[in-house]
């Protein structure tokens, strides 16, 4: 079956001049590509529904191309607004949730040199000139030479294959008289382990960080000269599990005391668990999903993942049953499925609004007056969350009861203006995005009366990208093991990205002190390891 990008699109015009054309008989060479480029699309179309794998959104992806949930930069001001409709015209230009980051200048993100700085993990040599030392004579003029305390950095690049391997021929001697054999020692500094510390932390970050599937890795490493089997590779990623689950417990720990939690479902796949559905009784639940929960702990983020048949509002009620009773209730952010939220823990609820905004997004091309209306208010809302960054919670709360909450209050008279007057279907798609609004205005705008409350579910669904990288390229994991071996070294990873911790650093000293590790893992948390630890190792 052709996939979406072999189907080429064509213009409703296009359709209706061939049509003329048939109907008079004169049709050309280029018709009757255009012709054969019409029934592939029918027979695609037909195709689709036969398997009936085809839900109105991959309909209507298909049939329109994929959308997009970015607005114009700039957007002119609709001069047909109904001012009989209560529909006032739109704002200027809306910059979206997703660039609610500071403001960019000049080059776009992601453009340009690197700096130096940006190579935390490289080697450092320091260069002298055996010829010129501070205090010489200038070789140009008559002055002296001095330090200037700021060197000229140059890096350089080396490859290597993700696991390397040394082999040691130890000569091997035999008495000629009792037979023994003598082989001699390996040398200073070599332990007899076959495996390294840094092969294991490389094969967990190559499968778990970089979402590099088992076989593939494996192939590689044969194409290196160095094999490394499926089977070893999940070994030596087990290990690397064991040694960093005091720390996962830790966290868990930690997390539950946080006073934010962002949470969110993704779809996973356990061949043991699909294999045990089939003999589930028909009402029993068979859906396996991983959780994604992102908890903030003052000024450090935690990110956790639980993989198997507990949705996201049972994975946070067993992480807030090691909280500590005297704490206040946390916010708990997501969207407005109920399986993502907690019924067995008081928590404060904050819906998300880029979920709420994406309904508008949807259909503003049919309803653009009434949609902008909306969008350009929760721009606004997004605008003044940008001045709040380097705010405590406290001037965070005041500065957006004072600029958001009159955004708010207008926006939500309008609605029910609308309603009201009647200018709006209510089972209509725009009144169906009003209703939502309606129905869940009170945990929408939590921002407005509670501290910490956020605007949207966002850290939790980038820290999914992580899982639905790993099951786009490895499909699936085999067993509720491997699931759990995969959410312990995820959620170590993901927490060190969010904290700006040298993962690779971390876990080589974490693996080679595991027996530190497992009598104080509060001292190795990623933002208190002693980072002397893994150079000394390595010394």
């Amino acid at each position: 079956m052709k996939t979406e990008k072999d189907i080429p699109s064509t213009d409703s015009s296009e359709i209706e001049h061939l049509r003329e054309r048939l109907r008079s008989g004169t049709l050309d060479a280029q018709d009757l590509q255009l012709l054969d480029r019409l029934l592939g699309s029918f027979l695609t179309l037909i195709d689709l529904l036969q398997r009936k794998n085809a839900s109105i959104k991959r309909l209507k992806r298909f049939l329109f191309g994929p959308a997009s949930e970015r607005r114009p930069a700039a957007r002119e001001k609709p001069d047909g607004a109904d001012p009989d409709r209560g529909i006032p015209p739109a704002t200027a230009a809306e910059p979206t949730p997703a660039d609610s980051s500071t403001e960019r200048q000049g080059r776009r993100k992601g453009h340009g040199r690197r700096s130096a700085a940006s190579y935390t993990g490289a080697q450092v040599i320091s260069c002298e000139d055996a010829q010129l030392q501070p205090g010489d004579r200038c070789p140009q003029c008559s002055g002296h030479l001095y330090d200037t305390k700021a060197p000229t950095l140059f890096i350089r690049l080396t490859g290597q294959p993700v696991v390397g391997a040394t082999r040691y021929d130890q000569r091997v001697m035999r008495c000629s008289a009792c037979q023994g054999r003598f082989t001699a020692p390996l040398p200073a500094g070599v332990p007899p382990e076959k495996y390294d510390a840094t092969a294991d932390v490389a094969i967990a970050m190559a499968k778990y960080a970089g979402g590099i599937p088992s076989y593939r890795l494996a192939r590689l490493q044969e194409s290196c000269g160095v094999p490394l089997p499926e089977s070893v590779q999940f070994e030596r990623c087990e290990q690397v599990a064991d040694a960093v689950l005091p720390i996962f417990l830790e966290l868990l720990r930690a997390a539950a005391c946080g006073e934010v939690f962002f949470a969110d479902d993704t779809k996973v796949r356990i061949l043991d668990l699909l294999k045990e559905n089939q003999r589930l009784a028909e009402r029993e639940r068979r859906g396996l999903q991983t959780t994604g929960i992102v908890a903030r702990v003052g000024a450090k983020q935690i990110a956790l993942y639980f993989s198997g048949r507990r949705h996201a509002g049972e994975n946070i009620d067993r992480l807030l049953a090691h909280r500590l009773p005297e704490l206040a209730p946390p916010v708990q952010s997501g969207d407005a499925i109920s399986s993502n939220w907690s019924r067995q823990s008081a928590t404060i609820a904050q819906k998300c609004w880029v979920h709420a905004r994406r309904q508008f997004i949807e259909i503003e091309a049919s309803f653009p007056a009434e949609c902008g209306r909306v969008l350009d208010a929760i721009a606004e809302v997004y605008k003044n969350e940008r001045q709040t960054l380097e705010m405590t919670a406290a001037e965070r709360l005041l500065f957006h009861r004072q600029r958001s909450g009159p955004v708010m209050e207008e926006l939500r008279a309008w609605i029910d203006e609308q309603f009201a007057q009647r200018q709006v279907e209510p089972n209509n798609a725009l009144g169906q995005a009003f209703s939502y609004l309606k129905r869940h205005w009170n945990e929408l705008t939590q921002f407005l009366r509670t501290e910490h409350a956020p605007l949207d579910n966002n850290p939790s669904e980038r820290a999914l990208k992580r899982v639905v990288l790993q099951r786009k390229n490895s499909l699936f994991y085999k067993t509720e093991h491997g699931a759990a071996v995969g959410d312990i070294l995820t959620s170590i990873l993901e927490t060190c990205r969010l904290n700006q911790v040298n993962a690779w650093d971390y876990l080589v000293g974490v693996v080679r002190q595991a027996r530190a590790v497992r009598r104080d893992p509060a001292r190795w948390l990623p933002w208190n390891y002693p980072r002397g630890e893994p150079q000394r190792q390595a010394a």
